[in-house]
């Protein structure tokens, strides 16, 4: 299913670019990254056709004007997804933070099946970690080397990648959403949520617990931001008033309101706002103190003092490049230091202003970088592309890659075309690329192209079946999805379920039948090719002539198919072919 929008700019004619990421409103920072994403794409190329995949394709058509196309990729079948593949000229991934445990592997196995059709790829200052799991290991540093660009967000997730072992540079921006513009949140909206005119606010956001308080059952974990909540209103005679940046950020709002001495001094956000208006409700806040990313990222662009509360390596490293206070977690019996943090932010905060907004200006700016070298690749892709003469993707990223002579990510990775292994060989479909030592073809395995699994030590050709395996006695491969064959060495059948000579080969040694139930007719005429009762006066020739594999009998082969032939009653099959990646 492909969804388009009904606005006038659904039409426009130039370049097809495909963005992939976490999108779908589950999160508002990641619809503040997309948001930014489209809105630098444009800016390069108002014509461009973009494309979003989506998990919530909906959603997305609904929040996002500026897509022309959404392609949903959660809950549909990846042959959908695929199609649409060939027809875009770069593919975007991200920006936000997807290269971890138990999701990286999921979004670049679309990178890698794009890079396979020969599509450019961009990492759009993606974030990564934690990466434990082998699988998303592999897939991460085997995609990403073949990447055109690979830009990430912050130092922490160039030094993940190190630890992996990609070997090709990386460029660390910062946060696309540092780009975001703010969207009016009225007085009107300010009345509808509770939330009266003219008094001092604190804004919070919580989640769950995380690696910032890993030592505190949640209970615990809630009282505590309570006790934080409480001194805020007791210090600053303030309200306090929780965003949810993520739907789950509700039940834990809820749960430290219930902790807190004086909870009718907080309220909840309960609109569906878009990330500007959240961004806009910022300018309303007189400190802010929170978990999300993108909660902090919010309240710094609006210049008001925030206290991170690190539950991850993204939040630390933001924390430190804006010069603020970062607490190394979260626990019960740093309650008076975490208050202490507080109270110092607030009291030197005038002092700091003109350094934060310094700090930001240069974020801002490296943010723009990102969607620089973005539009950087599109042109050369598109000079590629005229220079070749040739419209189609394909050919425009293949002579991109020649006319460049190295790749836009460096020398370890990268390329325009995005196609397989160094050494020309044809890329395979899998997310590790791997090609048999040997030279021989790629199998039809999804999973590793082993060859000791799948490629035969005589060298002779790969069978066509899953399994890679084939006769110890060296005869060819037969075609049935266990590779047995009858120990007396005869001829192997075409059943697919045991290959039992004695189910299936005539005890008078005549050749095997081809159809399922391995009789033969008494009269000892050649078998026919039909599949039910061997019955000679159906399908065999009055003049005694060898059966063909055609229904209606009669005549030489030569059709093709698996049996019929010689007069000499031999049986045969057609070679297996080996299967193209």
């Amino acid at each position: 299913m492909t969804l388009r929008p009904s606005h006038p700019h659904s039409a426009r004619r130039g370049p097809r670019i495909g963005v992939l990421g976490s999108y779908g409103g589950f999160n508002t920072g990641d619809e503040a990254i997309l948001t930014c994403v489209l809105s630098c794409l444009r800016a390069r190329r108002p014509d461009a056709h973009l494309v979003v995949l989506s998990r919530n394709a909906e959603h997305t058509l609904a929040h996002h004007p500026d897509a022309d196309e959404v392609v949903p990729w959660e809950g549909v079948s990846r042959n959908h997804v695929l199609d649409v593949l060939p027809g875009l000229e770069l593919l975007v991934l991200g920006g936000g933070g997807i290269l971890y445990d138990g999701e990286a592997r999921r979004y670049l196995r679309l990178v890698r099946a794009a890079q396979i059709r020969r599509v450019p790829t961009f990492a759009y200052a993606v974030g990564a970690g934690p990466l434990t799991d082998a699988e998303d290991r592999d897939a991460v540093r085997t995609v990403l080397a073949e990447m055109d660009d690979v830009v990430v967000r912050d130092e922490e997730s160039r030094l993940v990648l190190e630890e992996v072992g990609l070997e090709r540079e990386v460029t660390v921006t910062a946060d696309p959403a540092l780009l975001l513009a703010p969207e009016p949140f009225t007085e009107a909206m300010m009345r509808e949520e509770g939330i009266p005119s003219g008094a001092r606010l604190v804004g919070m956001s919580v989640r769950e617990p995380g690696r910032a308080a890993e030592k505190l059952d949640e209970g615990d974990y809630h009282a505590l931001l309570a006790d934080v909540a409480d001194f805020l209103v007791r210090r600053l005679d303030a309200r306090v008033v929780f965003l949810p940046m993520e739907r789950h950020d509700v039940r834990h709002a809820h749960a430290v309101l219930s902790h807190m001495t004086a909870p009718d001094q907080g309220r909840i956000l309960h609109g569906d706002y878009s990330p500007g208006q959240v961004l806009g409700f910022m300018r309303h806040l007189d400190v802010a103190v929170g978990m999300r990313l993108h909660f902090v990222i919010f309240a710094a662009l609006t210049g008001v003092p925030v206290l991170p509360l690190p539950y991850s390596g993204k939040v630390f490293d933001f924390a430190r490049r804006l010069g603020a206070p970062a607490l190394v977690g979260v626990a019960r019996e740093q309650a008076g230091l975490l208050l202490a943090e507080v109270d110092r932010l607030w009291d030197e905060y005038p002092q700091r202003r003109d350094d934060l907004g310094a700090r930001m200006a240069e974020l801002s700016a490296s943010a723009r970088e990102t969607c620089e070298r973005c539009g950087a690749l599109l042109d050369r892709i598109g000079a590629a592309r005229d220079t070749a003469g040739d419209t189609a993707p394909a050919a425009g990223s293949a002579a991109a890659s020649a006319a460049e002579g190295t790749t836009s990510g460096g020398p370890a990775g990268g390329r325009l075309s995005g196609d397989g292994p160094a050494d020309g060989s044809p890329p395979d479909d899998d997310l590790t690329g791997d090609r048999p030592a040997d030279g021989n073809p790629t199998d039809s395995d999804r999973a590793d192209d082993n060859p000791s699994d799948h490629t035969p030590a005589d060298g002779s050709p790969p069978d066509d079946d899953l399994t890679g395996d084939r006769p110890a006695d060296g005869s060819p491969p037969d075609d049935d999805l266990t590779g047995d064959r009858p120990a007396d060495g005869n001829p192997p059948d075409d059943d697919r379920a045991d290959d039992n000579p004695s189910d299936h080969t005539p005890a008078d040694g005549n050749p095997p039948d081809d159809d399922l139930t391995g009789d033969r007719p008494a009269d000892g005429n050649p078998p026919d090719d039909d599949r039910a009762d061997d019955n000679p006066s159906d399908h065999t020739p009055a003049d005694g002539s060898p059966a063909d594999g055609d229904p209606a009998g009669g005549g030489p082969t030569g059709d093709g198919l698996v049996d019929g032939g010689p007069a000499d009653g031999r049986s045969y099959r057609a070679e297996p072919r080996p299967l193209s990646a």
